[in-house]
């Protein structure tokens, strides 16, 4: 009897735990923090503290399509399993970050040495390795975001307003990494029905996208094409377990809590 108590606490204490991860509001990263990636496959082991890689300084700079689909990264933290050995060999980070490569007239700075690090080399070391230290950013997330419009969530700014605004001037190809091809026309704008009565409907622009992606980031993992006038295979609850849109949005992209700047076609009144 004492055991089967035992037994039925310990799983009633398991159950409640379980339960109290969902049903409740989440803290929401500060704007600065927002698509930040803590990357530890290989640091710890080496005794080196984690990348934290900042997703707006790149994004500020580069296409998504640049990184996932031209240099291979994937899209979901430490998936990738980037080892030194081949940032120094000019894959996945070192293909910018080799001391040689430019952006704006600017060298940036070498990653990863397969040689011993000196004292003055540990300072450049730190610049990505800096989980848990305080590093100095080389760029302030508060000055570059200044002059951006503001949104609610997210980083806290319309990245796709900056862009048409000439705020964000983006490198969608490296020479010796990206292959040239021919630019496809955007498609038109897709309406998409939702299945809640009363919901607006969703106005799906390949156009902005397309800009950040290309075709070859959704196209044809993260979205199985489909033949025009078929219904849509996937749900809200997919999205918010980050399939689908939610590949990027609520990670990256704006937050799916920002309802209407997808769900933007007014709804017909009776």
């Amino acid at each position: 009897m004492k055991k089967w108590c035992i037994a039925f606490v310990a799983a009633l204490f398991v159950c409640s735990s379980s339960l109290a991860q969902g049903g409740v509001k989440k803290t929401r990263p500060l704007p600065r923090n927002f698509g930040k990636v803590v990357l530890n496959n290989f640091a710890g082991k080496a005794w080196l503290a984690p990348v934290a890689f900042d997703h707006w300084l790149h994004r500020a700079k580069y296409t998504c399509r640049l990184c996932h689909v031209d240099l291979g990264f994937a899209m979901t933290a430490n998936a990738t399993g980037i080892k030194a050995a081949d940032n120094s060999n000019g894959d996945y980070c070192g293909a910018c970050h080799n001391g040689k490569t430019k952006h704006e007239g600017k060298k940036i700075f070498p990653s990863c040495t397969d040689q011993p690090v000196t004292a003055d080399q540990q300072a450049t070391c730190d610049r990505c390795h800096s989980q848990g230290k305080s590093v100095l950013p080389s760029e302030d997330f508060s000055q570059f975001v200044a002059n951006f419009p503001k949104k609610r969530f997210g980083n806290g700014i319309d990245w796709i307003a900056g862009e048409s605004m000439g705020l964000v001037k983006l490198v969608d190809s490296l020479d010796g990494v990206s292959s040239k091809s021919k630019l496809f026309k955007n498609p038109g704008d897709s309406i998409i029905v939702p299945k809640a009565k009363g919901m607006p409907d969703i106005i799906f622009s390949h156009e902005k996208h397309g800009v950040w992606n290309g075709c070859e980031l959704c196209h044809p993992e993260v979205f199985p094409s489909v033949e025009k006038g078929k219904a849509a295979v996937y749900s809200m609850n997919e999205i918010f377990d980050g399939k689908y849109c939610g590949a990027c949005h609520g990670k990256v992209a704006f937050p799916m809590v920002e309802c209407q700047r997808c769900h933007s076609k007014p709804v017909a009144s009776n």
